[in-house]
């Protein structure tokens, strides 16, 4: 049936785009390529603002909404929770759109695993990115806790922590569900076939305003570069769009349940700046839940919705 359906399309638009070839396992010669470690800086700067801006925002919003500290703003409860996510599908949408040519602009340790299980980056690629993710993510905390010292052990530091009246099952859960959408997003947002299929789909410019001077000339930069233009005409025009808008709608969700995770390094960085007890009491489900989740939308992206089951048994499925 996979193969009529294959024929059908074909039909209708012409020749099917073929899949780009899977990334080997390990892949030594990559470690000697500059383009590598460019994307691992890539990925260490683009964690590291998304940690600093997003924690900041929360840290903000306890502060304006706390009756104690600050009862002329408390009443107006600061930006709310709809603003939290806001901040952080937000920055998702700019980084991504700033770095999806250098390095993917992935991120998240679990988007990486995800992408690594369905053998779209190599090992050695997933776990450099990972590292730099995590010490991205740290740097970024720290630097919040350097700027607003007074406030950040007042009100968590950011950390991700399991909210009173729910279960730890409720939490991995909740984690496992909102990392699927986030994957399962990102894996239909790059995915060539559909990028060549709905060609015809109008794209649109970058509509956001940056906070933080950084953040906005370092947009500026990646949105006017030449090169970039030419080296990353691949790279679909709304891909950005649709995974900022999944980190959205995954926050509205399970912020009251978690404070929401779907991103080990975010939880990491928070807790080892924080570093207090309820940081680390229930962070395991902040790695397990995340990883889970995007494993899930890896296989259900490759094998359900790309029809690439029957590859499972071929000589290639997992040789480097």
């Amino acid at each position: 049936m996979a193969k009529d359906i294959e024929a059908a399309a074909a039909a209708e638009g012409g020749e099917t785009t073929p899949d780009p070839p899977p990334a080997p396992l390990i892949d030594a010669e990559e470690l000697t390529k500059w383009s590598l470690y460019r994307a691992v800086i890539a990925e260490f700067v683009a964690t590291l603002l998304f940690l600093y801006i997003t924690v900041a925002t929360v840290i903000g919003y306890k502060h304006q909404s706390d009756p104690g500290a600050n009862a002329a703003d408390a009443a107006c409860s600061g930006v709310g929770i709809l603003g939290i996510a806001w901040a952080f599908g937000g920055m998702i949408f700019i980084l991504v759109y700033c770095t999806a040519g250098v390095s993917g602009g992935h991120i998240n340790p679990a988007v990486t695993f995800g992408l690594f299980l369905a053998r779209k980056v190599s090992l050695v690629r997933a776990v450099l990115y990972i590292v730099a993710q995590s010490l991205g993510a740290i740097c970024g905390v720290g630097l919040v806790k350097g700027f607003q010292s007074a406030f950040y052990v007042r009100y968590g530091g950011g950390a991700n922590e399991l909210s009173d009246g729910y279960s730890k099952g409720t939490g991995l859960a909740a984690e496992i569900i909102g990392t699927f959408v986030l994957v399962y997003t990102v894996f239909s947002a790059t995915d060539p076939k559909r990028n060549a299929r709905d060609s015809h789909v109008p794209g649109t410019g970058l509509a956001a305003e940056i906070i933080g001077t950084f953040v906005l000339v370092y947009t500026v930069f990646s949105a006017t570069d030449p090169k970039r233009n030419a080296r990353d005409s691949h790279v679909p025009v709304l891909a950005p769009l649709p995974i900022g808008f999944a980190v959205f709608m995954v926050h509205l969700a399970t912020i009251p349940i978690t404070g929401t995770g779907i991103n080990p390094a975010r939880s990491l960085g928070a807790a080892v700046i924080y570093n207090q007890h309820k940081a680390w009491h229930d962070h395991w489900i902040f790695w397990v839940g995340p990883l889970i989740g995007a494993a899930i939308a890896a296989a259900y992206h490759q094998y359900v919705l790309r029809a690439s089951a029957a590859k499972l048994g071929s000589s290639s499925s997992f040789r480097g």
